[in-house]
């Protein structure tokens, strides 16, 4: 069982930026792959992105890539997303998740096994 909890949330005006991070309680951290994701109200949860087992391969959303920057630390346990250039549309509720061992399909809802509760990101214009 891991158990995954994210902080970092707020409010930003557009254009700023905010760092999410999520520390996680599995004992060998470094055989999970991790990503985030991220929920507006009344819409599906979708993929920001995610990183592999040892940080060696990194995957992003068109919508994020080149704004986003995501990051881990095994020795830490925590994975980080870096948030950068921050637009109105990037309003949601953001949920680190864990897969464990190697990155099938990093975009997709039901390759992670474990969630976090998710922090609100608010970004206004």
């Amino acid at each position: 069982q891991v158990q995954l909890v994210e902080s970092g949330g707020g409010l930003v005006q557009a254009g700023g930026s905010l760092r999410l991070s999520c520390a996680a309680s599995a004992r060998s951290f470094s055989t999970y792959a991790m990503g985030w994701f991220r929920q507006a109200p009344g819409e599906a949860r979708e993929f920001v992105a995610a990183v592999s087992l040892i940080a060696g391969s990194t995957y992003y959303a068109d919508s994020v890539k080149g704004r986003f920057t995501i990051s881990r630390d095994n020795a830490k346990k925590t994975v980080s997303l870096q948030m950068s250039s921050l637009k109105p549309e990037d309003t949601a509720v953001y949920y680190c998740a864990a897969k464990p061992g190697i990155l099938a399909y990093p975009a997709r809802v039901d390759e992670y096994a474990y969630w976090g509760q998710g922090t609100q990101v608010t970004v206004s214009s």
